[in-house]
């Protein structure tokens, strides 16, 4: 029998109260807005997939299984092409992208188990279906490839890319007179080759990228630092490599659009650049490429990027994570992966060794 202060609320409901609270957490600096986004995108989801009309106390751990999975099954639009120029909306699903990758099943299950959560406490539903759902995210099995960190000689690949670009920019505007000359407001060169400079090298979130204002960047004792805006309201202050901090003075001097806007990166209309506009910067930059050098990458790829090399080339592990933006050094372990030949390289200059005239045996022990 259910309990006389049961509230039975529609799953539409329910979500709506929930996502409320969620985004006024935000305020309190307990979420992030990006963060609190993320949820109110996969709880709308959710609705979708359970129905809005039913109530939510009726869904089973059955019913959240169906959910789950259909979630699972949906094309991932995120990384969706059009086919032979035909419109998104025209295109099959087939067409419209992979499954949901192992990760965003898990966050995707993460989300829907914090609502029900929330909903046993504030008596919408009397037991909590998770406790009974049975569907987890398959085995990771490793990054998607663009997911994963590019090898050395792909990422320099990329940032020699980046700088041609930076040169390229930086030169006089093509005259009023020549074929398809664009005006000086219009040239993108200068920022897309900061953008992908300061993913490479820097790795920040996506969000934390286009959240940057143009006061978040300060020279101290003649070494320029960006002030990072992170997750749950965390702040930490990143040193630029000189290559990074002269590109963002040639940007800032020759590339930026002269407008009001407090934004670092701007459309060439002005405006703060939105997060979907970054992958296609780095799409950009990446044709510029060697072929053989070149591969597919998100702007979360080159955060795994740079915690791999820098990692690999025995930075302070604390200094990594300071970098990153994370209060635990175990996270690390996401963000980090293997590198051909590195345990070949990391014997061969073993610490002990060095400046004694003799290489350390790699050969396998009798």
């Amino acid at each position: 029998m259910r309990p006389a202060d049961l509230n039975r609320l529609t799953v539409q409901e329910s979500a709506d109260r929930y996502v409320e609270l969620i985004r006024a957490k935000t305020s309190t600096g307990a979420l992030s807005p990006a963060t609190a986004e993320v949820y109110a995108r996969d709880v709308v989801t959710f609705v979708e997939l359970a129905g809005a009309g039913r109530v939510l106390d009726d869904l089973t751990g059955e019913d959240v299984d169906a959910v789950l999975l259909a979630f699972a099954r949906r094309p991932d639009g995120r990384r969706a092409r059009p086919r032979d120029g035909a419109p998104a909306a025209s295109r099959p699903e087939a067409a419209a992208g992979p499954a949901q990758s192992p990760s965003s099943q898990a966050r995707f299950r993460r989300s829907v188990s914090a609502l029900f959560k929330h909903a046993a406490l504030a008596g919408w539903v009397q037991i909590n279906p998770m406790t009974a759902a049975t569907v987890t995210a398959r085995e990771r099995g490793g990054l998607r490839p663009e997911r994963r960190a590019l090898t050395r000689e792909q990422a320099q690949g990329l940032i020699g890319a980046a700088r041609a670009l930076g040169e390229d920019g930086g030169a006089p505007a093509p005259s009023p007179g020549e074929r398809g000359a664009r005006r000086r407001d219009q040239r993108t060169e200068l920022r897309d080759a900061l953008i992908v400079l300061l993913l490479s090298t820097v790795g920040p979130r996506v969000s934390e990228l286009v959240r940057a204002n143009l006061e978040d960047f300060y020279t101290n004792d003649g070494v320029r630092y960006w002030r990072i805006f992170g997750k749950g309201g965390g702040t930490r202050d990143v040193p630029l490599p000189g290559d990074v901090a002269r590109m963002l003075e040639v940007y800032l001097a020759r590339g930026r659009p002269e407008t009001s806007e407090k934004a670092l990166l701007l459309s060439w209309r002005g405006k703060r650049l939105a997060r979907g506009d970054v992958q296609a910067v780095i799409d950009r930059v990446q044709r510029r490429v060697d072929p053989d050098r070149r591969r597919s990458v998100t702007p979360h790829g080159l955060r795994h990027t740079t915690a791999t090399h820098l990692l690999a080339d025995a930075v302070d592990m604390d200094a990594v994570r300071r970098v990153l933006g994370h209060s635990d050094l175990a996270t690390l372990g996401r963000y980090r992966d293997e590198l051909p030949g590195e345990l070949e390289v990391a014997m061969r200059t073993h610490p002990l060794l060095r400046g004694h005239g003799t290489r350390p045996d790699t050969g396998a022990a009798d």
